[in-house]
């Protein structure tokens, strides 16, 4: 119950840093600022509204009083004169009439309570009043012996203006700190977005030289340990390109001089073994070029990814394979395009020694762009899939050695999908035989 209420609140608060920086900085100040108006209602504004009920109060008093020792109209004209120019106080007396309701307990809200309690403390008689007699008065009624005298004064006699001001000047503080907040937190933010963006070109085989360390000073110390980082990858994988294509190049030439003294020689079973094994070395070394070449230093651009898979199905039906492609959306991504290549040729080729159709589909899913090839072969067995990535490993159970291959096909398919950010997956198809999914992770 408690996991899922916490999953509950959760889902309402900022997953971002900017918006979760601000809820730290604002939710303080917005309690100090509840806390502050709490205690001005408590306070100030309870003291202010029990002094103006009780002025108002006194007034009323001090009419009913003289009006009580001189009940003649003389004097109430005099009174009603007096009261209109030095209270603010409207009279009118309504001879012989009753007073058809009373207030006898303190109605809802702070003032008019304050203004119950003060006129049940200084009148001793009935007495109605209606706080809402327009926009701007309020209506006292006051039973007398001879009749109701109403009393009609001005709402703001009750406020004080000093409580508005005191709630614009609590809005525009906090309006302009939390402008101040958001400003100098999006500056903070600024250089971690940039950092996070420089590591996903980084991942996706896009140059960042630009990328310079900003901001706070761990921040700094993070973009100075990832520069470091992508310096020590790009060497390590310089290093490895080197060694690859050096031995492999230093292998063709003996290569070449056994095909020179093995043509020389007269057929015999004996030779023509080893004329053979010079031509699996032949295709060995090939591949390793291959894989030396998918760690080359080849520069991402923006690429048609619709029309670089179009173009390899092409050259895959002019060998022989039958494919279905179908494209749902097209998309210009930034790719190494010849190691792109690669990666979509070697998944096909894998297919086509095995399978005798395949099915490629292409389009977005969510923040990835996907392309899916089912072909209808034997398929791979779930336990070993992972295992036909590793570097000249071959299913011998399920795979046919006859086809030839060396075990890099894959191998150079995962390792151009994740250097660009990717992965390839292996999973069943729904006719019954291999999907590989190739998955590439949309720029933003």
């Amino acid at each position: 119950m408690g996991s899922e209420q916490n999953r509950r609140i959760k889902s309402f608060l900022p997953t971002g840093l900017l918006g979760r920086s601000l809820l730290i900085l604002m939710t303080p100040m917005l309690l100090l600022q509840v806390v502050t108006v709490l205690i001005f209602f408590e306070r100030h504004w309870d003291t202010v509204a029990r002094q103006l009920s009780r002025g108002l109060a006194g007034d009323v008093a001090y009419v009913l009083d003289y009006l009580g020792q001189y009940p003649d109209e003389d004097h109430f004209k005099w009174i009603q004169h007096s009261a209109r120019g030095h209270m603010q106080l409207d009279l009118v007396f309504e001879p012989d009439a009753i007073l058809d309701e009373q207030t006898t307990e303190p109605p809802f809200g702070l003032v008019s309570k304050e203004l119950f309690v003060a006129l049940d403390e200084r009148l001793s008689r009935p007495f109605y009043f209606n706080m809402d007699l327009d926009d701007r008065r309020l209506e006292i009624r006051v039973q007398l012996k001879q009749g109701v005298l109403s009393i009609v004064a001005p709402r703001k006699r009750l406020y004080n203006s000093t409580t508005y001001i005191f709630f614009m000047w609590i809005a525009g503080s906090a309006l302009i700190l939390y402008g101040v907040a958001v400003i100098f937190m999006r500056n903070q933010v600024r250089p971690i977005r940039r950092l996070a963006k420089a590591a996903d070109q980084f991942g996706r085989g896009v140059d960042v030289e630009d990328f310079k360390p900003e901001g706070a000073a761990e921040v700094r110390t993070a973009a100075t340990s990832f520069m470091a980082m992508r310096d020590r990858i790009g060497r390590h994988l310089s290093q490895r390109t080197a060694l690859l294509a050096g031995v492999s190049h230093d292998l063709r030439t003996p290569l070449t001089r056994m095909k020179l003294e093995l043509a020389m020689q007269q057929s015999s079973p004996g030779v023509d073994a080893l004329k053979q094994d010079v031509v699996d070395m032949e295709r060995m070394v090939d591949a390793y070029l291959a894989f030396a070449r998918g760690e080359e230093g080849e520069k991402a651009e923006l690429t048609d990814i619709g029309k670089l898979l179009t173009d390899q199905v092409g050259e895959a039906l002019r060998d022989g394979q039958q494919i279905d492609l179908h494209i749902e959306d097209n998309l210009d991504m930034e790719l190494r395009p010849q190691s792109m290549r690669r990666c979509i040729s070697n998944i096909m080729s894998n297919a086509g020694r095995y399978a005798n159709n395949l099915s490629v589909r292409a389009g977005r899913r969510g923040q990835d762009y996907e392309i899916v090839f089912d072909d209808d072969g034997p398929g791979i067995p779930a336990e070993k899939r992972e295992e036909v990535f590793k570097p000249f490993f071959r299913l011998e159970e399920s795979r046919n050695q006859a086809t030839g291959g060396v075990g890099l096909g894959m191998t150079i398919a995962r390792d151009s999908a994740r250097g660009h950010g990717g992965d390839v997956l292996l999973e069943d198809a729904p006719g019954g035989g291999l999907r590989v999914r190739l998955v590439l992770p949309i720029g933003h």
